[in-house]
């Protein structure tokens, strides 16, 4: 069984596939028609969701932070 990074890295791996491909049928005049324009369009900006939310997942500094540049201003505790 394979862990969930070597899954998450397929998985980014395949969506970029998708992302080329897309992107090379609309720049290679592919498109016939607004319609799928907007189509194409709607999938591409998915696919890069998607590439936006693993990366988010694999960046290990944004899940455990220990050393950030965030302030807690309620450190103090409240003002008398």
């Amino acid at each position: 069984m394979e862990d969930g990074l070597t899954i998450l890295a397929k998985i980014q791996k395949l969506v970029r596939e998708k992302l080329q491909e897309t992107g090379d049928v609309m720049i290679g005049g592919g498109v016939d028609s607004m319609e799928k324009y907007k189509y194409m369009l709607g999938q591409v900006h998915t696919y890069q969701l998607v590439l936006q939310e693993i990366s988010n997942l694999l960046n290990n500094k944004e899940q455990k932070d220990e050393k950030g540049t965030v302030i807690d201003l309620n450190s103090r505790g409240p003002k008398s």
